[in-house]
């Protein structure tokens, strides 16, 4: 239980650091827009992450029999690529409006996991969350935002509006551990989540200098959380994780033009990459 205090703390702290980095933003017209695209690839030996059984409703939750799930911290395809990391300019303080996915925006729990795994929302946008599945599902936040959002039945929705900036940890509250993916809360519209190959591309920046950051929600299992499964009130255990890991770059984008931006991210510790 004290593993589980830490990590919320520092969930919080993170939370409120990002808050106060990311504020201040003013939406202008960008007729001279440029564009950043790039890549995330993986270097060395990609890390052993144990699944987890399959010990809660099987029949929704496993459909294919495999009997373990995958806890899809770290996906890494065959060309080194890295999925679901968040590449955002830091500190920009003007551009353009809002245009951030909807697929991004909206939150579906499907044979018990997450999708997305990756959410990113505006600032005082709604959120809407469904549950697929003819079982009960808990969404619990914690961060930037703190709901615990009961789905007895299958098809239902709720929505929720996301007022506060941050990072927001999901994972579900009724037994099935495995279930878990983070939501950025943000205030500009300069992010991206690098697709299965770890393709990202920010468009419409304004010329000029700026930090851009990947972000990767971080792939290691450091410990166990005790909590109570509120459906049957049985103590279950489930994964804790390591914190965020960050690697930032600087970079000149050019009225109109197309600037790459390339990161190499490791099992080691985080430092800028080269541009390649």
């Amino acid at each position: 239980m004290k593993l589980k205090n830490v990590c919320c703390t520092t969930l919080l702290g993170l939370s409120a650091s990002w808050s106060a980095a990311q504020s201040g933003y003013q939406v202008v017209n960008v007729a001279d827009g440029g564009t950043i695209a790039g890549t995330v690839k993986w270097s060395g030996p990609v890390p052993k992450i144990a699944a987890l059984a399959v010990n809660k409703d099987p029949e929704i939750c496993d459909p294919q029999a495999a009997k373990k799930r995958d806890l899809e911290r770290l996906l890494v395809s065959a060309n080194g690529g890295v999925a679901n990391t968040i590449v955002f300019l830091k500190d920009i303080t003007k551009g353009k409006a809002m245009d951030l996915p909807e697929t991004r925006q909206a939150l579906n729990q499907k044979n018990c996991r997450y999708e997305p795994h990756i959410l990113l929302v505006p600032k005082d946008a709604t959120l809407r969350l469904r549950s697929s599945d003819p079982i009960l599902h808990t969404v619990h936040m914690s961060g930037a935002s703190d709901y615990n959002l009961p789905f007895p039945f299958a098809n239902q929705t709720i929505s929720r509006t996301m007022n506060r900036e941050g990072l927001v940890d999901l994972r579900c509250n009724a037994g099935h551990v495995w279930m878990n993916g983070e939501m950025m809360v943000v205030s500009h519209p300069y992010y991206a989540v690098t697709d299965d190959d770890g393709n990202f591309r920010l468009t419409g920046v304004p010329p000029g200098d700026y930090e851009i950051e990947a972000w990767h929600e971080g792939w290691k299992v450091v410990g166990q959380g005790s909590l109570y499964d509120v459906m049957t009130q049985v103590r279950v255990q489930r994964p804790i994780f390591s914190d965020p890991v960050e690697w930032t770059k600087k970079v000149t984008v050019s009225a109109s033009g197309t600037t790459t931006v390339n990161f190499v991210i490791s099992d080691k510790r985080p430092e800028m990459a080269s541009n390649q």
